[in-house]
């Protein structure tokens, strides 16, 4: 029976020991390891360099276009009617030539602007804009801009590529807002409403996920590096969608940009017809106007003005125009999209369906007055 106690006892001295000694190691190992994990730590902190440490850093770049980027606001007799954001993108002796969105100037009859680093408002000159373009130049004393973005180029960014704006969201309270994304998609076609009619336009733009709310627009889209690379326009504005907002690229805004500053009257081509959408069926009814059958594209020619190039070519009511030149399309802001692509003079192919008949004839475009 002793030796039995013995033997057990030893081995639970023998139990006890080894007890001891995997807590001894555990300790001496956890220690080793949280020694040499911090002392690696240390060294991969000090392997990365400035620029890897703020690569997400944005802040030299809004630094860029900051004090260049003002907030704008309308008035129409001596009241308030919006607020849109801007950018001097050109500087002479004489002025500082700022953008904005025709949106945001139409209908005023005096702008007044304001930089992000100060607090004084300026007497603006509405220089000119453009409807279809959503372009407007707006210009002040040359001395009062202290500083003019940087022009990039919207062909370079790609896909997913970091963007940013700088605006004036709600309006002047909120001047100088900085948002961030990614270029969310190219060469966009957008269906828009700029003159009050439904759906009356396409506009190409680029697409993006930064933040974009009123009082944005006109304000500058920059890339990863603060060069401007287009100009902020519209949202989709929809419960449902979330994070869907748009620019004009730079390219074009600076082509109707300079042709305003130049003084040039941009017309756009005119062929002299008034037209709905095919799928408007009740407003055909009313018009006494029947579809060919298996038509299912095109705008439907309500009335042909006088003395119009469209009267001169023999276009008449009820014909469906289906094509311009070797494009098809199926609503009328399409229509207006591809013909606004021509100049006035332009000699352009039309093609129509009357009576099931499919005719073709040359128009030579004419100007809207």
């Amino acid at each position: 029976m002793n030796e039995l106690n013995i033997k057990n006892k030893n081995s639970t001295i023998i139990i006890v020991v080894c007890m001891m000694l995997s807590f001894v190691c555990g300790v001496g190992g956890g220690y080793l390891y949280s020694t040499s994990s911090t002392k690696v730590s240390e060294q991969v902190i000090k392997n990365i360099t400035r620029s890897e440490l703020v690569e997400n850093s944005i802040s030299s770049s809004v630094d860029n276009v900051y004090g260049a980027t003002v907030v704008v606001m309308s008035y129409k007799s001596d009241k308030l009617i919006s607020t849109g954001s801007g950018f001097v993108y050109k500087k002479d002796d004489k002025n500082a030539y700022i953008m904005t969105n025709y949106h945001v100037i139409d209908g005023a009859d005096a702008v007044k602007v304001e930089f992000n680093d100060g607090n004084t408002l300026i007497d603006a000159k509405i220089l000119g804009g453009e409807v279809y373009s959503d372009i407007a130049v707006l210009t002040i004393d040359s001395n009062k801009a202290n500083s003019v973005v940087e022009i990039g180029k919207s062909d370079a960014v790609k896909l997913a590529d970091t963007v940013f704006t700088v605006g004036s969201p709600m309006g002047k309270e909120y001047k100088g807002t900085v948002t961030k994304g990614i270029l969310s998609g190219k060469d966009r076609l957008v269906e828009v409403n700029l003159t009050g009619e439904a759906s009356d336009y396409y506009m190409k733009v680029l697409q993006i996920d930064a933040a974009v709310n009123p009082g944005n627009s006109g304000g500058p889209l920059c890339d990863v590096s603060g060069n401007v690379i287009g100009i902020i326009s519209l949202k989709i504005v929809q419960n449902e969608v979330e994070g869907m907002g748009f620019a004009i690229p730079i390219e074009d805004a600076l082509n109707y940009a300079n042709r305003i500053e130049s003084g040039e009257d941009i017309v756009r081509p005119y062929i002299g017809i008034s037209m709905v959408d095919i799928s408007e069926e009740y407003y055909l009814w009313q018009q006494r106007i029947t579809l060919p059958d298996g038509v299912d594209k095109g705008v439907v020619v309500i009335e042909v003005a006088n003395n119009s190039p469209a009267l001169k070519a023999g276009i008449k009511k009820g014909d469906v125009i289906t094509k311009i030149g070797d494009v098809e399309f199926s609503s009328l802001a399409e229509f207006r999209y591809e013909l606004y692509k021509y100049e006035v003079g332009d000699k352009v192919s039309i093609t129509y369906n009357r009576g099931g008949k499919i005719n073709s004839v040359e128009i030579t475009l004419g100007k809207n007055s």
